[in-house]
């Protein structure tokens, strides 16, 4: 089989080497670990529950409080507030809600440029939001590079280019954005993507939300959920929370709803976080413009720096466990983070002697078409948007005004466009899902070295609308 770049040897004591000082962790949480809220202690009754203190939870509550201030938002958190992929993600917001213009149109194809104009807005509404915070969330809006590190990549990106949004850099002005020998090619699109630390956006949400009057409540798991005259009851062990209405935002977690037990799988991603660069080392990488990285392979990488100069460097592998456990041992992957370790060794080899302090892990909600997928149940008492495989952090601004819109039965822009109407298609259950996450992952591998051609196996997956995204 063909080599990729990514494929050229890389001496393993160096990998040793980067590697040996780091911490296991999100370096986020390890940064900001937030404001702390109280367990639940008694039941209670509220006008609106909501189930997951993640960016969906959060961002739900508040706009119910703004929507109505009178009403009372309750959130109950299992941990702690932005402990998940909250506060584990990359910190890439991205104005697509549809996971790429290429899903979006293969997926949505009447009503993309809606969608994608919506995005945008979104996008936008939610800067105005995150910079008006009385907390700082290192909120970046520096664009997005999508580089090809591979000749036949090099087309893909250049069929994209439109010279306004989005505009095609050769290899050699590429390199001189970021100094990296892999790159062939680059597409950048400075108005598509914002970068934000994900722990400070969670705190600042969760300080807004208290300040809106929103009780938050931590360590306080939902055990189960049941309709109760016109509400429905919440059962925690501390007592029954009664709400008129219910948002579920448990992400890759089992859902409450049985229903939806199989439209989801939770798919481990995992990070890395160099140490401060130096001033040699920015200057030896150039990246000026500080722009959200990632590549252009089925199973690709993406990076970024930080607010005090690290470089977060993930992706790549995208691990599902038989069952769709989520485990806190899952999170430490050694061969994995030694991949990534070679994988920065080969993007930067100038910066070979840089250390990484942490490696991290958490889980992805993969849904078949890779993007949010919305819902109400019990006669639309109880709301749900999951599914946001891996591009989450912008999308979820926008999921939380369209669970609102889907609670108070509007008729909006947002409750009648086909990405909310329709849903992806389930996975199968065990023992069948398993064994096909395998062969996808092996198929992904071998387009990604048969210069992006999809064999028998994802075509047929792409006609009949399943398939994983890493």
């Amino acid at each position: 089989m063909p080599k990729t770049v990514f494929d050229r040897p890389v001496d393993e004591r160096l990998v040793d080497a980067a590697l040996a000082g780091s911490t296991q962790g999100s370096f986020w949480l390890d940064r900001t670990p937030g404001d702390r809220h109280p367990a639940l202690t008694a039941g209670l009754t509220c006008d609106l529950l909501v189930v997951g203190g993640g960016y969906t939870g959060l961002w739900t509550a508040l706009q119910a409080k703004r929507r109505d201030p009178g009403a009372r938002v309750v959130v109950l958190e299992a941990r702690t507030n932005g402990w998940a992929a909250s506060g584990r993600n990359g910190g890439f917001v991205e104005a697509s809600l549809t996971h790429g213009e290429t899903n979006g149109r293969t997926r949505f194809a009447t009503d993309y440029d809606a969608l994608d104009a919506d995005g945008l807005e979104n996008l936008d509404a939610m800067e105005a939001d995150v910079l008006g915070f009385d907390r700082n969330a290192d909120w970046e809006r520096s664009g997005v590079l999508g580089v090809a590190t591979e000749p036949h990549q090099v087309a893909w990106l250049e069929e994209e280019h439109d010279g306004e949004r989005a505009r095609f850099l050769d290899g050699p002005a590429m390199r001189a954005e970021v100094a990296s020998p892999t790159y062939l090619g680059g597409l950048l699109r400075p108005r598509d993507g914002a970068l934000v630390d994900p722990a400070r956006l969670a705190d600042a949400l969760a300080h807004a939300c208290a300040a809106e009057g929103v009780e938050l409540f931590e360590r306080t798991p939902v055990l189960g959920i049941e309709r109760a005259g016109t509400g429905v009851d919440a059962r925690t062990e501390a007592g029954t929370v009664h709400a008129d209405r219910v948002v579920l935002a448990t992400n890759a977690f089992p859902a409450l709803l049985t229903r939806l037990r199989l439209f989801t799988v939770p798919v481990y991603d995992y990070v890395l976080m160099t140490e401060p660069l130096s001033a040699a080392d920015r200057a030896a990488i150039g990246w000026q413009g500080r722009q959200g990285i990632g590549d252009s392979a089925n199973q690709f990488h993406y990076y970024r720096l930080t607010d005090d100069g690290r470089i977060l460097f993930g992706g790549y592998d995208a691990i599902y466990h038989y069952g769709g456990r989520i485990r806190p041992e899952y999170e430490e992957r050694p061969q994995t983070f030694r991949r990534l370790a070679a994988h920065f060794a080969l993007t930067f080899p100038q910066l070979a002697h840089v250390r990484f302090t942490h490696r991290w892990a958490g889980a992805i909600d993969t849904c078949s078409r890779f993007c949010a997928f919305f819902g109400t149940a019990w006669g639309g008492r109880v709301a749900y948007a999951l599914g946001f495989t891996g591009l989450g952090v912008g999308a979820t601004h926008y999921a939380a005004d369209v669970l609102l819109d889907l609670l108070d039965g509007l008729e909006t822009r947002r409750t009648t466009n086909p990405m909310v109407r329709s849903t992806p298609l389930p996975f199968p259950p065990e023992p069948a899902t398993w064994p096909a996450v395998q062969a996808t992952r092996f198929a992904l591998d071998r387009a990604d070295h048969r210069e992006g051609r999809r064999g028998a196996f994802l075509r047929t997956l792409d006609a009949v609308g399943l398939g994983f995204d890493s």
